[in-house]
């Protein structure tokens, strides 16, 4: 291995990245970022091979409906109950939090850690999900229309739920 000019040898330019140990898979972020920006480029270059142009303008309602079902479906995916079994091999259950979520942790290290962090946090896999719906809404946007707007319904629900259990509360 080459040698600083200290003496001491490094394995990457990642390394030294934390001080208190604490593992950073910093490789596999690379990867998954990797993965995310040639699917969702590739997707583009796809839809545009066969044939689909990317729309001209963006209607108002469909980056609402985009934003709230992308907002919907990251917590679905990150935090639901029943979507566990797909985030299990990568997380570890810590407790129910209530309205039918769940707090876990990320488990294992490089790739598998990852993967578990992304998939615990709803911030992140927004992006993933926001570029599905972005391709959708190229190369089939009325079935993406209809999608976005079935999650945007059920996000509304959720907060038509949570206000219902608010007055409830207070009466």
């Amino acid at each position: 291995m080459p040698s600083t000019s200290s003496g001491s040898s490094r394995r990457s330019p990642l390394d030294g990245y934390t001080q208190d140990g604490e593992e950073r898979p910093l490789g596999s972020y690379s990867l998954l970022s990797s993965i995310f920006s040639v699917s969702f480029v590739g997707a583009l270059i796809a839809a545009r091979r066969a044939g689909y142009a990317l729309p001209q303008d963006y209607r108002a309602k469909d980056i609402v409906l985009t934003g709230l079902a992308t907002h919907k479906l990251s917590r679905l995916i990150a935090r639901d109950k029943v979507t566990g079994f797909a985030r299990a091999p990568f997380t570890r259950f810590q407790r129910t939090t209530g309205h039918a979520e769940v707090d876990e942790q990320p488990r294992g290290s490089g790739l598998q850690l990852a993967i578990g962090e992304l998939l615990v946090c709803p911030y992140c896999l927004a992006q993933w999900i926001a570029g599905a719906f972005t391709v959708g809404h190229v190369a089939a946007p009325r079935l993406t229309r209809l999608l976005t707007a079935m999650w945007s319904a059920h996000a509304i629900a959720d907060a038509a739920q949570l206000a219902y259990s608010a007055a409830e509360k207070r009466s």
